[in-house]
């Protein structure tokens, strides 16, 4: 294992980097997706075990985020409820418009 912290390496999904910048970044994934990432010498092009990157992480005093949600895992609104709030916020005139632009699209 080596804690040359300038060392090139590739980590999955974000390119080539230092040891030290792509152990930074894995830290700031949620845990599910922070065992899902890898990362790759560039020189030999071996997988760094999770273990080293967590004993690299504490070595540098480098603290894991915590658990909390990733994006990717909160579900995203669904199209009714946006159009719903978009027709509680909009004025009546433009309701109008667009109900009557609705009709001439559904026509042809």
């Amino acid at each position: 294992m080596t804690s040359d912290p300038e060392e090139s390496v590739r980590l999955q999904g974000y390119g080539e980097m230092t040891l030290r910048t792509a152990v930074e970044t894995l830290m700031l994934l949620a845990p599910p997706e922070r065992y899902e990432a890898a990362i790759f010498r560039v020189r030999d092009g071996v997988r760094l075990a999770q273990s080293e990157i967590a004993e690299l992480a504490s070595n540098w005093g480098i603290e894991p985020t915590p658990k909390v949600r990733s994006p990717k895992l909160v579900p995203g609104q669904h199209w009714p409820d946006i159009v719903r709030g978009m027709v509680r916020e909009a004025p009546l005139p433009a309701l109008i418009v667009a109900f009557l632009v609705g009709v001439v699209v559904a026509r042809r």
